[in-house]
């Protein structure tokens, strides 16, 4: 059974820094496209930053800059490195996995992140 474990989040003050991790467990995990997305109250949820399975990776334009995502294979294991946070970066961060190779998809249960003095 596919899980996906998110950690990391908290209250931050404005300015400061927040790694988030996403464990995957029952997963081929390098054989998945990997993505962190987040939602605020009352809002969508979006799109913050993804990485292939080669390792390429793509941002929201509103975290260029600020936050890196990444991967270790042999970890099962994705991070999102989050710097200058800023108030409108406060809301649930979710792990995604989109599997390759059929349209397979998973979810974590998110981790919240609060920016504020």
């Amino acid at each position: 059974q596919a899980q996906l474990a998110e950690s990391g989040g908290g209250l931050v003050q404005p300015g400061g820094s927040l790694r988030l991790s996403c464990v995957a467990s029952g997963i081929t995990f390098r054989n998945y496209v990997m993505a962190w997305y987040r939602q605020a109250p009352g809002k969508q949820r979006e799109l913050v930053a993804t990485i292939n399975i080669g390792d390429n990776t793509n941002y929201a334009d509103s975290v260029k800059g600020r936050f890196t995502i990444s991967r270790d294979n042999a970890k099962n294991t994705v991070y999102l490195q989050m710097n200058s946070l800023k108030p409108e970066d406060m809301g649930v961060y979710y792990c995604n996995a989109d599997y390759t190779l059929a349209p397979l998809h998973y979810w974590g249960q998110g981790t919240q992140v609060t920016v504020s003095s």
